[in-house]
């Protein structure tokens, strides 16, 4: 299932343990910077505390001492502690800022380090979209809940406690008044949270399709233009940033019913405390300063305790990516990286798939028993129709997947049991379908051997039959390929990516239809610069042009998972079987070329005419 296709009650059920792991994360790796954070919340909440008590002294040496020196005092003291809250916000901002923008970067790194662990088919049925949205979204929630929790109990708690000590001190009685309505706004929030979550969960939905569209009519702008889907793209986009639009006015409305609730009801306990407590006062009861004392307070407690309250509604948006985070990093990784095995030692570069089966999840078995072997040095083809498991075998030796049964060695040594970066460091792969990476063609050919020298570039380049069409660019191996290689032509990108092998250097050579969707043109120059890439080497190559590969050491014709010929060309075409068909149908030209030669007839003899000589 994909990640964010779970149903809400998932995310209600683990909600709690999934908001512990990450206080219990963050908590230990941020200690201390929180623990400073803290000193400055609570010199802020000490602050607002004291000078709601003060107001005692204040109210009772202005009306009733009439003490206008103590009154002086107790002014400067008023401003020192409010230039102390100044200063102690200030602090916790710049220092949660600090660990909250630390936070982001390292969730950001844990989750790009975990998709790097998984294999291949980990990336089959998930789409980019939900990967960027993790990387983005994900990470400014986990730092949004952090903060959320932190603030809350740092800075509102210690300030709420405070001022009910205030309150209690001043008159137990009142504050029992003034707290009588909590149990129901606490009932009326929890019914809030589970409506909030539906429509958070509406809105990360919203924003991967948002995602996926921009993708794909950024990478298939040609396609949109060409067939006029403009119009379709943007009703496409339109529709779903309406959708994240209503979800999120409809998570504002929600969040927003909590503050009528609470004014409400904190209106109704100011009310009652003014008048239960005044009537005291009148009758004289009660000390007027510690009454004006508990109203401060009460009303330096009304904010706070209102975001407290409104905690637990705030965290969700963010609780849910979080959330949608761990399942990332705790995806159990099928990359097959074992530690303690021996690196793969290659002599000759024999490759032997003996037996081998297997099916795609999901699918039925591609391969069926399939049984071949490639000789060291030597190049073997692998031909046959689309859907047979051609590719699926470049896949298997280069351990994208492993088989479900069976076995592939390399010079004898079984591709399961020898460390699979050094199984993939002997490989050169060149596949149809060339990627390119945002940069310069320098950044791109370098990739085959990072730290490589201008020089071993160039000559790279030049072995690939790159290097004139290079030159010919103004930047010429600093020019920028695009996005995806989109300043390059076909045929430039194929050589460039063969470039990159050469520079490599493997003894083994695995290349997949890399001149399928070439002109004419550029498949004779990539196809010389891949019969120099491949002199010497391993080379397994597939194919669907069989004129490519008509001097292979050894064909192989693949049917339905498994071998139906092989030998040589002129071995196969002998046979006039599977691979005879395939060759007639593409080189008819050839096939009649070739075929048996018709008698010729004689040449008529002209009848010698009497009286003439010639």
């Amino acid at each position: 299932m994909s990640m964010i296709e779970r149903p809400l009650p998932y995310f209600t059920r683990i909600a709690f343990p999934v908001l512990r792991r990450l206080v219990l994360e963050h908590g230990r790796a941020h200690f201390w910077g929180y623990a400073l954070a803290f000193v400055f919340m609570a010199l802020v909440a000490a602050s607002t505390t004291y000078s709601a008590y003060l107001l005692k002294n204040i109210i009772n040496g202005l009306m009733i001492e009439r003490d206008f020196r103590g009154l002086r005092i107790l002014a400067f003291t008023i401003a020192g502690l409010y230039i102390l809250k100044g200063f102690a916000t200030y602090g916790q901002i710049v220092t949660l800022s600090r660990i909250g923008n630390r936070i982001i970067a390292s969730v950001q790194e844990r989750l790009f380090d975990r998709l790097m662990e998984q294999n291949v088919s980990y990336f089959h049925d998930r789409r980019s979209s939900e990967f960027m949205s993790r990387l983005t979204l994900a990470a400014n929630g986990a730092r949004d809940v952090l903060q959320a929790l932190i603030t809350s109990i740092g800075r509102d708690a210690l300030t709420v406690i405070g001022l009910v000590g205030v309150m209690i001190i001043q008159d137990p009685l009142l504050t029992v008044v003034a707290l009588a309505g909590l149990p129901f706004v606490g009932i009326s929030l929890g019914k809030l949270i589970k409506r909030v979550r539906k429509h958070v969960l509406r809105s990360f939905h919203g924003v991967t399709r948002i995602l996926d569209i921009m993708l794909e009519a950024a990478q298939g702008v040609r396609i949109v233009k060409s067939f006029n889907l403009e119009a379709s793209m943007r009703k496409r986009m339109h529709a779903a940033v309406h959708e994240v639009e209503r979800a999120a006015n409809k998570i504002a409305a929600i969040q927003a019913m909590a503050s009528p609730l609470s004014d409400t009801l904190g209106g109704l306990a100011v009310s009652a405390v003014i008048l239960y407590g005044g009537w005291r006062v009148i009758q004289g009861g009660h000390d007027a300063g510690a009454f004006f004392s508990f109203i401060g307070s009460l009303l330096l407690a009304y904010e706070p305790a209102k975001r407290l309250g409104r905690l637990n509604l705030e965290i969700q948006n963010g609780l849910i990516g979080v959330t949608l985070m761990y399942e990332v990093l705790d995806a159990k990784s099928l990359e097959p990286r074992a530690e303690g095995l021996a690196p793969l030692r290659v002599g000759g570069g024999r490759i032997t798939i003996a037996d081998v089966r297997f099916a795609y999840p999901g699918r039925g078995e591609v391969l069926d028993g399939l049984s071949l072997n490639v000789e060291p040095g030597k190049t073997t083809a692998l031909v046959g129709g689309s859907g047979g498991g051609k590719s699926t075998i470049l896949n298997l030796v280069l351990r994208f997947f492993d088989p479900g049964s069976g076995e592939i060695r390399i010079d004898g040594q079984n591709t399961r049991d020898v460390d699979i970066a050094s199984l993939r460091a002997a490989i050169g792969y060149v596949s149809q379908d060339v990627y390119l990476f945002r940069g310069t063609i320098r950044d791109n050919i370098a990739l085959g051997k990072p730290g490589a020298t201008d020089e071993e570039i160039i000559v790279a380049a030049k072995a690939a039959h790159a290097h004139a069409f290079i030159s010919g660019f103004r930047l010429a191996y600093d020019t920028d390929v695009g996005e995806l290689g989109t300043q390059l032509s076909g045929g430039q990108k194929q050589r460039i990516a063969i470039a990159r092998a050469f520079l490599k250097n493997a003894p083994i050579l695995l290349l997949d239809e890399p001149t399928a969707s070439l002109d004419p043109e550029s498949e004779r120059e990539v196809q010389k610069a891949l019969d120099e890439l491949g002199r010497g080497r391993t080379t397994l190559v597939v194919a669907h042009r069989l004129q490519t590969v008509v001097q292979a050491s050894r064909i192989y014709v693949i049917e339905h998972g498994r071998v139906a010929e092989a030998g040589t060309h002129d071995e196969l075409i002998g046979k006039h079987g599977v691979y005879y068909n395939y060759y007639a149908r593409q080189t008819p030209e050839r096939m009649l070329a070739t075929a048996e030669p018709k008698l010729e007839e004689p040449e008529p003899v002209l009848p010698r005419l009497a009286g003439r000589s010639f």
